[in-house]
C-alpha cells in the first residue's frame, strides 16, 4: 500500500482539480502537498520521487512562458493550423452573426443554471394581451378552414380585410411607422393562436412579420426606404414576398445563379443608375398576392460604374410587383393547403441603386443581412405553429378520447390509446417550452442562431409526431375531411413546416451541431481566431491562452463525464426543488457527455468532421434535447412549480434524455475510430446505458391529464384558440369534457338497468322515456343523458358530399368545354 498510495494520491487529487476546474498551480500546489504528506507518513519514498517527478514534469513546462510558448505552443499552432477546417466567408458571416445565450452553458459541461433561471419570466404586455384577448379571438372566430382550403382556395376576401386594417402584418413594426410594435414573444403568441385554427391563416400573418421587406428594413433600410415602406407594409397597402428559394438553389442559398447587372436605364422618367435583374424564384409564400417583392440576387458591376469590384456579391433588394419585366407566375399548391405560394420570374428588370435594401451602401452584403435577420423569424414562425398545432391537437383529441366510446368504454381508456395520448401530452409540453424559450430569446434582444435551428427542426418534427397520433386516435373522424374534421388539414400542413426554411434533414444533419460546436463551444472559436491573427507573435499568446485553458477543459469534462456516469448522476450541486434536482444533475452529466464529444470529434477528425453528417446529426440531437430540457424545467420554474403539471414534464424529461442516449449509443458505436469508440464508451457508459423511455405508469398518468378538466391542462391549453363557436368545432368538442364526465355516472347507471330489463330494441327517445317510467332516471337526468346523445354526436359525426360538390372548377370547365364542341 505505501508504493501505491503516492499514485493514489496524485490520481484522486488531479480528478477532484479536474471535476472543480481548479487552475493548474493550485492543482499543482495540493498535489506536492499531498506528497510531502504521503512521504511522512511513511509511504514509499521511491513511489513518491517518482509521483513528485511526473508532477514536476507536467506543471514547470507549463507553468514557465518561456518553455511552454516555443516548445509546446508553436509546434501544436501549427499543427492546429494544418487541421483547421476551412471556412469560406458565408461560413463565417454565419457564424459572427448569431449571439450566444444559455444553450453556451449547455456546451461547458458545467452549465451555470442560474443563467437560465435569472432570465425574467416571458409576459406580455397589457397591451399586447388586449390584442390577443380582441382582434385575435375575432380572426379565429371569422375563420373557416373548410371554406378557405376548400370553396375559396384562400383567404375570404373579409379575413383579408380584416388582417389588413388591425395590422396583423406589422406586428413587429415600430408604432412610428405605423406599427404595433409588439415583442417577438407577442409575435409567437398570435402566430400559435392563429396556427390552432388554420395553418393558411398563421402562414398569411406569419410570413410577413418573418424574415422578409419588414424585417430587413428595420435593420438596414435607409430612412427614406423606413418612412415610404414601413407604414404601407404596416396597414396592408403592400402586401410583402420574399424571393431566395429557386429551381437551382434551395438550401444552398448562396448558390444562388440569380443576378443583376449595374447599368444605366429608366425610373420614373429619369435617367439613373440602377440594376438590371434576372430571376427564377419559386415556392415563394404571398407571391401571387405580394404588391412588393423581397429579393436576393447575386450583383456584378462590370463597367466598374460604382467602384472597382466586379463580383460585388449577394444583395437584396426590393422590386415592387409591376415593375416592367416581372413575372408573377400561377400558384403553387402545398399538399392542398392554400395558403398563397407561387413562383415569380423577371428578365432584365431595371430597378435603380435606391431600391436595393440599405442603398449602395449595403450591396454585397446582402448574405451577412439574411443570416443576421434569418435566426429572429426562424425563432418565430414554425415553431410557433408547431406549438399551436400540437396543443390545440392535445386539448381537444383528450376531450374526444374520453367522449368517444367503443365496447362500453371510452378509447382512452385502452392502453394503445393512453400510449399515443401521453406521446400528444408529453410533446406538446415539450414544443410549448421549446417555441417560447426561443421567443423569449429574441424578446430580450438576442440572435439566437443555433437555438432557432433547434427550435425549427424540433417543433416541427414533434408537431408532426403529434398529428400522427392525433390522426391515429380518431380515426375515421380524422380522416373524412369536411367543415367538421379539425384534424386532417394539420396532418397535411405538417409536411410543408418540415421541408421549409431550411429541411429538416439539413437542419439536423449540417446545421445544429455544426453551428453549435463552434459558435457555442467556449473556446474552439476564440482558437480559431487566435491562428488567423495576422500578428504572429501575438496569435501565439492568444492561441496559447485558449488552447490551455481548452485542454483543462477537456480533461475536466473527462473526469465529470467518468464521475456522473459511475455514479448514475446521483450525486452533485444542482439547482431546483426535492423534485426537479435529479433532472438538474442529468443535464449536468449528459452537458459534460456533450463537451467531450465534440471535443474529441474535432480533434481527431478536423475538417473531415464536417462530412460525417450521420455523427454531427447524432451530437446536435444530444444538444437539441439538453436545450428541450432545459427550456422544459425554465417553464415549470416560471410557471411557480406547479404539482399537477409534473407527469407532463417528466414523461418529456424522461422522452428527453432517453434520446440523448440512444443519439450518444448511436455515435459512439459508428465513431469513425473504432478503438476511440470503444475508450469513449467505457468513460460515458460504465455501467451501460440506463435512461429508459417514459414507462407505461408516468405515460397513464400524462394521458389521464388531457381527458379530465384540471390546471395542468388549462396551462397546456393557453394561447390556443378552444373557443366553442360555428367554425371552431375542435373548440365545440373540447367545451363537452366537463359535461360529458358529469354525464357519465348516470350513463352507466342508465345502461346497465337496461341491460337488465327486458325491453325490446328501442330507438334512444323511447329506451329514455321507458328509463324515466322505471323509475331508472330522473326527468332530469333524461335530459342530461339527451345532452350527451347531442355532445357524442357532434363529436363523431363526419361530412359526406354530392359528387359534384368535390369536382373541381376546371372540371365542370372542361366537360362545358366538351359539350359546347359536340353542340357545334
Amino acid at each position: 500500500m505505501s508504493i501505491v498510495l503516492p499514485f493514489l494520491a496524485f490520481l484522486v487529487i488531479g480528478a477532484i482539480a479536474a471535476y472543480h476546474r481548479l487552475r493548474l498551480p493550485v492543482w499543482a500546489a495540493l498535489t506536492a502537498t499531498a506528497l510531502v504528506a504521503c512521504w511522512l507518513f511513511g509511504a514509499n519514498q521511491i513511489a513518491t520521487l517518482i509521483a513528485a517527478g511526473i508532477v514536476a514534469l507536467i506543471s514547470v513546462p507549463l507553468l514557465i512562458p518561456q518553455i511552454r510558448l516555443p516548445l509546446i505552443t508553436k509546434p501544436l499552432l501549427g499543427f492546429y493550423t494544418k487541421i483547421l477546417p476551412p471556412l469560406s466567408e458565408t461560413e463565417r458571416t454565419a457564424l459572427e452573426a448569431g449571439t450566444v445565450g444559455f444553450e453556451g452553458e449547455l456546451f461547458s459541461g458545467k452549465p451555470d443554471w442560474n443563467q437560465l433561471l435569472s432570465q425574467p419570466k416571458p409576459e406580455l404586455t397589457a397591451e399586447e394581451q388586449a390584442y390577443l384577448d380582441g382582434p385575435v379571438e375575432e380572426l379565429c372566430k371569422m375563420t373557416n378552414d373548410w371554406e378557405i382550403t376548400h370553396v375559396y382556395a384562400d383567404l375570404q376576401p373579409e379575413l383579408w380585410d380584416y388582417i389588413k386594417k388591425n395590422k396583423f402584418f406589422g406586428l413587429n413594426i415600430p408604432k412610428e411607422y405605423g406599427g404595433l410594435g409588439f415583442s417577438a414573444l407577442a409575435n409567437h403568441k398570435v402566430i400559435q393562436k392563429l396556427a390552432s385554427v388554420s395553418s393558411v391563416v398563421s402562414s398569411t400573418v406569419g410570413v410577413p412579420n418573418s424574415l422578409g421587406p419588414a424585417e430587413l428594413l428595420m435593420h438596414y433600410g435607409t430612412q427614406e426606404q423606413k418612412d415610404h415602406y414601413l407604414p404601407r407594409l404596416a396597414d396592408g397597402r403592400e402586401v410583402p414576398c420574399f424571393g431566395l428559394t429557386g429551381p437551382w438553389a434551395g438550401s444552398d442559398a448562396t448558390s444562388i445563379p440569380d443576378y443583376g447587372i449595374v447599368t444605366m436605364g429608366e425610373w420614373n422618367g429619369a435617367r439613373v443608375v440602377g440594376v438590371k435583374l434576372t430571376f427564377d424564384k419559386r415556392y415563394i409564400t404571398l407571391a401571387p398576392v405580394a404588391t412588393l417583392i423581397g429579393l436576393a440576387f447575386r450583383m456584378y458591376d462590370p463597367d466598374g460604374l460604382i467602384g472597382d469590384k466586379r463580383d460585388i456579391g449577394i444583395t437584396l433588394a426590393l422590386v415592387p410587383h409591376d415593375t416592367a419585366g416581372v413575372e408573377v407566375g400561377r400558384r403553387h399548391f402545398p399538399l392542398n393547403c392554400t395558403f398563397q405560394n407561387g413562383p415569380i420570374h423577371g428578365k432584365e428588370v431595371f430597378i435603380p441603386l435606391s431600391q436595393l435594401i440599405g442603398g449602395e451602401a449595403y450591396a454585397g452584403k446582402g448574405w451577412q443581412m439574411l443570416v443576421e435577420c434569418l435566426s429572429i423569424g426562424r425563432s418565430i414562425t414554425l415553431p410557433s405553429s408547431g406549438s399551436g398545432g400540437a396543443k390545440m391537437g392535445a386539448i381537444v383529441t383528450g376531450a374526444y378520447a374520453r367522449i368517444r366510446k367503443q365496447f362500453g368504454l371510452s378509447v382512452g381508456r385502452f392502453e394503445g390509446v393512453e400510449e399515443a395520448l401521453a406521446r400528444i401530452a408529453g410533446r406538446a409540453y415539450a414544443v410549448s417550452a421549446l417555441s417560447q424559450a426561443t421567443a423569449a430569446a429574441v424578446a430580450r434582444g438576442e440572435n439566437p442562431a443555433v437555438p432557432s435551428t433547434i427550435a425549427k427542426y424540433h417543433c416541427t418534427d414533434m408537431a408532426r409526431d403529434v398529428a400522427k397520433d392525433v390522426m391515429d386516435i380518431h380515426g375515421g373522424k380524422g380522416i373524412i375531411l369536411g367543415p367538421k374534421n379539425y384534424a386532417g388539414r394539420n396532418w397535411q400542413a405538417v409536411p410543408i413546416m418540415i421541408t421549409v426554411e431550411g429541411a429538416n434533414i439539413m437542419t439536423r444533419s449540417l446545421m445544429i451541431f455544426g453551428q453549435g460546436a463552434i459558435l457555442c463551444h467556449p473556446w474552439v472559436l476564440k482558437e480559431m481566431k487566435a491562428a488567423m491573427l495576422p500578428d504572429k507573435a501575438q496569435a501565439l499568446r492568444e492561441f496559447d491562452k485558449n488552447l490551455f485553458g481548452h485542454i483543462g477543459f477537456a480533461i475536466s469534462n473527462a473526469v465529470r463525464s467518468w464521475w456522473y456516469g459511475l455514479t448514475g448522476a446521483r450525486l452533485g450541486a444542482a439547482p431546483g426543488d426535492t423534485y426537479t434536482r435529479r433532472y438538474y444533475r442529468k443535464l449536468n452529466r449528459y452537458s459534460a457527455t456533450l463537451a467531450l464529444m465534440a471535443d474529441t470529434s474535432m480533434l481527431l477528425l478536423g475538417g473531415k468532421l464536417k462530412f460525417k453528417e450521420s455523427l454531427s446529426g447524432r451530437l446536435g440531437d444530444v444538444l437539441s434535447q439538453l436545450y428541450i430540457a432545459s427550456a422544459m424545467l425554465k417553464r415549470y420554474e416560471d410557471q411557480g412549480r406547479p404539482v399537477g403539471d409534473q407527469p407532463l414534464l417528466a414523461w418529456a424529461f424522461h422522452d428527453a434524455v432517453h434520446k440523448i442516449e440512444l443519439a450518444l449509443s448511436g455515435a459512439l458505436r459508428n465513431f469513425p475510430i473504432r478503438p476511440v469508440g470503444y475508450l469513449l464508451w467505457a468513460l460515458i457508459f460504465p455501467w451501460g446505458r440506463r435512461a429508459q423511455a417514459p414507462s407505461d405508469r408516468l405515460g397513464h398518468r400524462a394521458a389521464a391529464l388531457l381527458m379530465s378538466p384540471n390546471d395542468a391542462r388549462d396551462r397546456l391549453a393557453e394561447g390556443v384558440f378552444t373557443t366553442p363557436c360555428a367554425n371552431n368545432p375542435a373548440g365545440r368538442i373540447n367545451s363537452y369534457l366537463q359535461k360529458v364526465i358529469l354525464a357519465e355516472p348516470v350513463e352507466r347507471k342508465f345502461l346497465k338497468a337496461l341491460k337488465n330489463s327486458d325491453i325490446e330494441a328501442l330507438n334512444f327517445a323511447s329506451q329514455l322515456e321507458e328509463g324515466v317510467r322505471e323509475g331508472w332516471i330522473t326527468a332530469e337526468e333524461r335530459k342530461q343523458l339527451e345532452e350527451l346523445r347531442e355532445m357524442t354526436i357532434d363529436a363523431i359525426s363526419v361530412d359526406d358530399f354530392d359528387t359534384e360538390e368535390l369536382r373541381s372548377a376546371g372540371y365542370r370547365n372542361l366537360h362545358d368545354h366538351r359539350d359546347t364542341r359536340a353542340a357545334a
